[in-house]
């Protein structure tokens, strides 16, 4: 389109608009030569703004009215491409620094309400209950239901210390539940690490941010140094992780792959279009891995999730993942303001698309909870009749004897806490038992 061309377009538009002129087929007929519009579709369209401009109850503003079908023309698209004003926009790059006020839960619209993907660990949303799943229909006394996305969000916002008292319903409740947070200042560490066992390590990663990459290998080489040199097995966990940046969920992918393709990208442009592959070294030097997913794990958690998975190189242990398939880019605009536009998906590296299918786990595990049992199940053993044999092993000395009480008593513990955790460290012990036999 030439110069001159674009700016009579833009004078005729902002006529139309401002002016309160129906747009004509005439004004558009050099440009029909070198590409089709729906005129009738964009008189319509002006139509429909003059009318409110002088039929609307209220005075309603161009400015307004332009913001409004900009918002409308990319949630309509799908549930992940929206207009982002300044402040959202700017809101954008403070969350994917990893530090950003609020209640700490990544959330969508869905059939009018706000649904949970997934709380962040250790945020006021994680403390009060929330869980992947739950429709939140009132914030404070503000029903949702008839919120944009962006109002919602900025009702949950608030200044640190305050409170909100969120309403949502739940799968199998029965009754709305009422949950009152209060809000902080969210600083989110997104890797975390332990040793649950000698040699077993766990690394939790919460989101997917800038600073992902880094704090992983950071947290893997501290574990490392913990189990004396060298882990037998890990534990990665990715449950209600919803997502964040492709370039931190590759790094992660990276880090237990050898060789071969990650992620690929496929869109309508050249652009979009790209292949993520793996550079020579493992930080586990091949040994056991285990991959924990739930319904929270989305997005960039299932691009990880999905290359391990086809590369055979971790178990997915868990239940469907969220099936998020779909990259966004944001495109700033002139005026300091964004739109985040679906631009590809996301294929695994066997060419999977789990766009609204998710990653079934090798292992499904539901979620469950348990209680203390009794020693033997409640039931009477050998050793508590009178008068038995005693065996010909070697007694435990006192220390033993202790350390082995003591681990009884932390998987006890951790069975009650996190059952799925729990069993996961029992598949990855029956890997490392495997993998150390001699073929």
């Amino acid at each position: 389109m030439s110069s001159s061309l674009r700016t009579s377009m833009i004078l005729a538009l902002g006529v139309a608009i401002g002016g309160g002129i129906a747009l004509t087929h005439g004004v558009l007929a050099e440009k029909n030569k070198a590409e089709t519009l729906p005129f009738k579709e964009l008189q319509t369209f002006v139509e429909i703004l003059n009318r409110i401009k002088s039929d609307y109850v209220e005075p309603v503003s161009d400015e307004a009215l332009l913001e409004n079908a900009m918002r409308g023309m990319l949630s309509g698209l799908d549930p992940h491409s929206s207009y982002l004003d300044r402040e959202e926009f700017a809101e954008v790059n403070i969350t994917t620094s990893g530090k950003f006020g609020g209640l700490g839960i990544e959330v969508q619209l869905f059939n009018g309400f706000v649904r949970v993907i997934a709380p962040i660990d250790d945020t006021p949303a994680a403390k009060a209950g929330i869980q992947p799943g739950d429709l939140i229909v009132k914030i404070d006394d503000t029903a949702v239901k008839g919120l944009s996305l962006t109002d919602a969000v900025k009702r949950m916002r608030g200044e640190p210390g305050s409170t909100v008292t969120l309403t949502v319903v739940r799968e199998g409740a029965g009754e709305p539940l009422t949950l009152e947070m209060k809000r902080a200042i969210i600083n989110v560490s997104s890797v975390r690490s332990r040793l649950l066992e000698p040699g077993l390590g766990y690394l939790r990663v919460t989101t997917f941010s800038t600073l992902t990459g880094k704090t992983f290998d950071e947290e893997f080489r501290k574990l490392r140094k913990q189990a004396g040199g060298e882990l037998q097995g890990l534990i990665l966990d990715l449950r209600n992780n919803p997502g964040g940046l492709l370039t931190a969920a590759v790094d992660v992918s990276d880090a237990f792959l050898d060789k071969g393709l990650v992620v690929s990208i496929k869109g309508r442009i050249t652009d979009a279009n790209r292949d993520y592959n793996a550079t020579p070294g493992d930080l586990l030097n091949g040994k056991p891995l285990v991959v924990l997913v739930n319904a929270g794990s989305a997005s960039a958690s299932e691009i990880v999730a999905g290359a391990l998975q086809d590369h055979k190189r971790a178990l997915l242990v868990g239940v469907q993942t969220f099936g998020k398939g779909s990259v966004q880019t944001i495109l700033p605009l002139q005026n300091q303001t964004a739109i985040k536009l679906t631009t590809a998906r996301y294929f695994t590296p066997s060419g999977r698309s789990i766009q609204a299918e998710g990653i079934a786990p090798d292992i499904t595990l539901r979620p469950l909870k348990v209680s203390r049992a009794e020693p033997n199940g409640g039931g009477i053993a050998e050793d508590d009749l009178q008068g038995r044999l005693e065996g010909n092993h070697r007694k435990d000395t006192p220390e033993q004897a202790a350390a082995k009480q003591k681990q009884s008593e932390d998987e006890q513990t951790l069975a009650e806490n996190d059952y799925a955790l729990y069993e996961s460290l029992n598949l990855l012990k029956g890997m490392v038992i495997l993998k150390s036999k001699p073929n």
